[in-house]
């Protein structure tokens, strides 16, 4: 292909230049992965199509401002996507409350069976963020960057704008309250809290 062996920095700098080919090619590699984010973020695929949009869009907006870090675009693109799923949180929630009264279906043809795996997944999801909504808001964004789209630590920092050393502790801080949070679901017994547990193992598994 015409950009094999050109780094994401050698594209931006492409893209800068208002050239759409380098940026078509920049979608191609990420947007699985900023989709997927979106995803964990929202617990709702067509929210994370819309927000991935808007990512994206945001990039070619600010072609002429941005300087990437490192070799790869994608942490800038992921904390582009924290930023725009905060500002479309009020249109989630009312969405989350609606999925959640949906009742069950069972698959009745192939595509059936794909809109049925897509509305598990996002029970499965909501299920999850019933948990995690409970951390501080930086907590909930470390865990999306470092736990769910393994961004290094080194990633992460640039992604945030904060030092590594900031990015260690923050996670490590998090992930000790998210298992007290999980704790505390065990404690309580129930069904539904045991599959919130089961279903925060598989987050990293969305794809």
């Amino acid at each position: 292909m015409i950009f094999d062996g050109e780094s994401d920095g050698d594209l931006w700098s492409q893209v800068s230049t208002h050239n759409g080919a380098a940026f078509a090619e920049l979608f191609e590699r990420h947007s699985k992965s900023v989709y997927n984010h979106c995803f964990r973020l929202t617990g709702s695929w067509s929210a994370a199509e819309d927000l991935t949009s808007v990512v994206f869009l945001q990039a070619w907006r600010r072609r002429d401002q941005v300087r990437i870090h490192g070799d790869s675009i994608l942490p800038w693109l992921l904390a582009v996507a924290n930023n725009a799923t905060r500002n479309s949180e009020r249109s989630l929630r009312r969405h989350r409350l609606l999925l959640a009264k949906l009742p069950r279906s069972g698959p009745s043809s192939e595509f059936e069976d794909g809109i049925g795996d897509r509305m598990d997944d996002e029970r499965r999801m909501q299920l999850i963020l019933i948990l995690v909504n409970r951390l501080k808001a930086r907590e909930r964004e470390i865990i999306a960057l470092c736990d769910w789209s393994d961004l290094s630590y080194a990633e992460a920092a640039s992604a945030l704008n904060i030092p590594i050393g900031t990015v260690r502790s923050r996670l490590f801080r998090a992930r000790e309250h998210l298992r007290s949070l999980l704790d505390h679901a065990m404690s309580q017994n129930s069904t539904a809290q045991l599959i919130v547990l089961d279903s925060a193992k598989e987050a990293h598994d969305f794809s």
